[in-house]
Parts: C-alpha cells; sequence; structure tokens
C-alpha cells in the first residue's frame, strides 16, 4: 500500500509563503522622517499623525531597518533570585556606605548650592554686567542667554542631587 506523500503540500506551503514575501516585499511603504531629538525615522505612522507631528515623507532613499535582538525578560511572578549568603552585606558595613553617600551628596550638594548663588549674582536678574569686549549688543545678549542656560542646569542638578539625598535610608 503507498504511503501519502507530504512532499506536494509542503512544497505548496512553501510556495505561497514566498510568494506573499516577495509580495510584502515589492509593496511599497511610506517612510517618515520625523523631528526632534532623537530624530525618528518609521513607517509605523497614519497619514494624519504623520502630518501632526511634522513629519516629511521620504521617497526614494532605500532604508535599512536593523532590528536589534531582544533579551528575554522573565515573568513578571518570577521572584528575582536570591542572593548567596556570602554576597549579601553586614548591615553595620551597609549604614557605613549609606553614610558615606549622604556625606558626600551633602558635600556636593553645599558645592553646587554656593556656585549656583554665584552665578546668579554674576547674572545680576538678566542685567549682569557689560564686559569692554562686547561693544556689539548681540555678544552681550548671547552671554546673558548663556548665563541663564547655565544657572538653569545647575538648579537641574541641584534638584537632581536631592533627589538622589531623599533615596538614602536616613
Amino acid at each position: 500500500m503507498p504511503r501519502p506523500t507530504i512532499a506536494r503540500p509542503l512544497s505548496a506551503l512553501v510556495l505561497a509563503s514566498c510568494a506573499s514575501l516577495a509580495a510584502a516585499q515589492t509593496t511599497p511603504s511610506v517612510v517618515y522622517r520625523c523631528p526632534g531629538p532623537p530624530v525618528l525615522y518609521t513607517d509605523q505612522l497614519s497619514a494624519q499623525e504623520a502630518k501632526e507631528r511634522g513629519c516629511r515623507t521620504i521617497e526614494g532613499a532605500p532604508v535599512t531597518v536593523v532590528q536589534t535582538p531582544q533579551r528575554p525578560r522573565p515573568p513578571a511572578s518570577a521572584p528575582a533570585p536570591a542572593r548567596p549568603a556570602e554576597a549579601r552585606v553586614d548591615p553595620a558595613e551597609q549604614r557605613a556606605r549609606d553614610s558615606d553617600a549622604r556625606r558626600i551628596l551633602g558635600n556636593e550638594l553645599r558645592r553646587e548650592e554656593e556656585r549656583l548663588a554665584e552665578m546668579r549674582r554674576e547674572y545680576n536678574n538678566g542685567e549682569p554686567e557689560r564686559l569692554g569686549r562686547e561693544r556689539n549688543y548681540q555678544k552681550y545678549l548671547d552671554r546673558v542667554a548663556d548665563m541663564k542656560a547655565a544657572i538653569d542646569r545647575k538648579e537641574a542638578d541641584i534638584a537632581a542631587i536631592r533627589r538622589e539625598l531623599a533615596k538614602l535610608p536616613q
């Protein structure tokens, strides 16, 4: 009795998948270049979404898509692996580390606050002293804008240090 062969159904399946793959590759998709840091290249937006975000279409340019391998994630219900006893830190040593970190961050916070106060004095509420090399008024305005940006960055740094201090145990 002859055995049924699976060659025909298998070849039909392979042929159908190749045809659908070829059709997918030849179908032109619209690729958008969206502004902003970072610049985004995507084909996942509708025309309306792209228009709202200020994206431009890219035509005639070959686009290469590189997909990064995704790391497997443990299930949410899986507990974190327990540390071996020798890898645990002695509570007294951990308290010492925390107090060192608190001291270091406190010193850094004081230095940054002193520097911020100095920058604010120099900034003089947006009207710093004009320097001799600033005969061109635009140079003066540029320096004032740079000073304001530096003050804003310093304030953000101080806020970050305070957040780090708040995370440490008392």
